[in-house]
Formats: structure tokens, sequence, C-alpha cells
């Protein structure tokens, strides 16, 4: 499967969740579109894990000390504080 992107991938999600709520497909069309389903959320899960690592990376110098940890709200009324 060619890389997807997040949005697209959860818009033909919800399209495959509508199809399979409808309960008129046979079951072989309705277990390819639910494979169809199940590797579009795997890809979407290694999406978001990446835009995670991404964040946590972002964050990782703070008080001139490198470190990884996972944002906050916290975070931003920390770094506004003198």
């Amino acid at each position: 499967m060619a890389a997807v992107k997040f949005e697209q991938a959860m818009a033909r999600l919800e399209t495959i969740v509508g199809e399979l709520e409808k309960s008129d497909l046979s079951l072989d069309e309705s277990l390819k579109i639910f494979e169809e389903g199940i590797r579009l959320s795997k890809n979407c899960l290694k999406i978001l894990e990446e835009a995670e690592h991404r964040v946590e990376v972002l964050v990782q110098e703070r008080n001139g000390k490198k470190r990884i940890h996972a944002y906050t709200p916290d975070d931003v009324a920390d770094e506004s504080s003198p």
C-alpha cells in the first residue's frame, strides 16, 4: 500500500465503518473491506506514533538539559515563566 496521509486514511476508515454497519455486503465483501480497514488503522497508528516521537524530540531540551519527556499543557506555562 502506498503511503497514505493520515486524514485520507481516517476518511476511508469512516467510509468502511459505514459500509460495514449497513450490513448489505456479502461476507466476502465485508471481509475484504474489513482487511483494508485493519491495514489503514495500523498505518494511522504508525503515523501517530511517529508524530508523538517528533513531539518528544522537539521538547527534549529543557533548562539546558537534554531529556525526552511527553509534552503536556504545563510545558507552555513553564516556558512562559521568567
